[in-house]
């Protein structure tokens, strides 16, 4: 992609949020960090997916929901904070993450990544991937990357994880840490990815609102 075709995506990009009425976390609460993954080649596709997009957009319910999150976690470690690494994505992003797994049947992809034809609740702006970090942005230690594909990101897999050595006590508790004060904020957790929050079922999000379509 070109320089002037990513500029021109990632302002589309970002006009389409504003027209889904989406709002930027940091205008919620600027203590919440942000580093979108899909705007850099860290993550699972080693491609930038976003281009020049570094703000993290969410539903307002789902932003607020966020805010509260952060407030309950600072008002108990109040050198954390919350690092944001994905939030709204649009469905042409999804199409892009769905088709990067060839390897994997589609009934074993979809533990990893939504098919976009069923529509990711990423792509309604209600959830969101993130961690712990540090006030200077330094993230704590989970066990695993984020988009770490295997048990080893399993939440549901930590106690067995836990006694066999393969995550420390300290690796575990950072995760319950993390989902402590997203459960506090409002948000449900999945059972394959440490890192990613639902601020809704995907039948709410579809119900209340219209999911971000291609932007290209």
């Amino acid at each position: 992609m070109t320089r002037l075709a990513l500029l021109s995506f990632t302002l589309s990009l970002s006009y389409s949020f504003a027209l889904s009425q989406l709002v930027d976390v940091q205008k919620i609460d600027a203590s919440i960090l942000v580093e979108l993954k899909y705007s850099t080649t860290d993550n699972f596709v080693k491609q930038d997916v976003y281009g020049d997009l570094t703000k993290a957009y969410l539903q307002p319910m789902a932003a607020r929901k966020l805010a509260e999150a952060s407030r309950w976690l600072q008002a108990r470690k109040p050198n954390l904070r919350l690092l944001v690494y994905d939030a709204a994505r649009p469905r042409s992003a999804q199409v892009k993450l769905w088709n990067a797994l060839p390897q994997y049947t589609e009934r074993q992809r979809r533990t990893y990544v939504a098919d976009p034809r069923e529509g990711s609740i990423h792509s309604y702006g209600c959830a969101v991937d993130l961690t712990l970090a540090t006030a200077a942005g330094k993230a704590l230690d989970m066990g695993t990357p984020y988009d770490f594909f295997g048990p080893k990101a399993y939440p549901k897999m930590e106690t067995q994880l836990l006694k066999t050595g393969q995550l420390t006590a300290a690796q575990v508790a950072n995760r319950q840490l993390l989902r402590q004060a997203m459960q506090a904020g409002g948000f449900m957790p999945i059972a394959y990815e440490w890192w990613h929050f639902n601020a809704l079922s995907r039948r709410e999000a579809k119900w209340r609102f219209k999911v971000v379509e291609t932007l290209e």
